[in-house]
């Protein structure tokens, strides 16, 4: 990814996807997930639609007050995601588009993190066309779905200075 520079002050004026994937890393620090945090935004036509991040669901205790059941119960990363309190970005993200009857059809979708195969079946469903993510996730079978959907998925890189 590569910004604009202004060329009259020198300043750098970050990409579109850049200022997509900066949104989902501020998105993240909401997040009250002990392992990882993560932050979704869901984008048409340069327009936010959704932000999410991970974190237990509404009117139910956070992981950051009462521990991490998947720590307690020693499940790795991409495995058991059932057992967790928490709701991933993507799938909040999702959610308040709905709540706020805001279509996503053709959306891009960027996040901080691979989705899994949970949030790549949902988002495969609402008509999400591409997805720009920065960290892998191991789960193979959500990449497969995603490519046999159609869905495009590029890893982005962003300097230590944006994270």
């Amino acid at each position: 990814m590569t910004g604009a520079d202004d060329s009259a002050s020198g300043r750098r004026r970050p990409s579109w996807d850049e200022y997509f994937l900066q949104l989902a890393v501020q998105a993240a620090t909401r997040s009250t997930c002990l392992r990882r945090q993560v932050g979704a935004v869901l984008v048409r036509d340069k327009r936010i639609l959704a932000t999410g991040y991970n974190g237990a669901p509404r009117g139910v205790a956070h992981c950051l007050d009462i521990g991490c059941l998947r720590e307690q119960l020693g499940i790795p990363s991409g495995e058991r995601q059932e057992l967790c309190r928490a709701i991933h970005a993507e799938q909040n993200a999702v959610i308040q588009a709905a709540i706020h009857g805001v279509a996503i059809e053709g959306a891009t979708l960027y996040t901080t993190l691979h989705p899994c195969v949970l949030c790549a079946k949902i988002l495969i469903n609402c008509g999400v066309r591409e997805i720009h993510y920065v960290e892998g996730y191991p789960d193979e079978l959500s990449r497969a779905l995603l490519d046999e959907a159609g869905v495009e998925l590029i890893r982005e890189e962003l300097s230590s200075a944006e994270r």
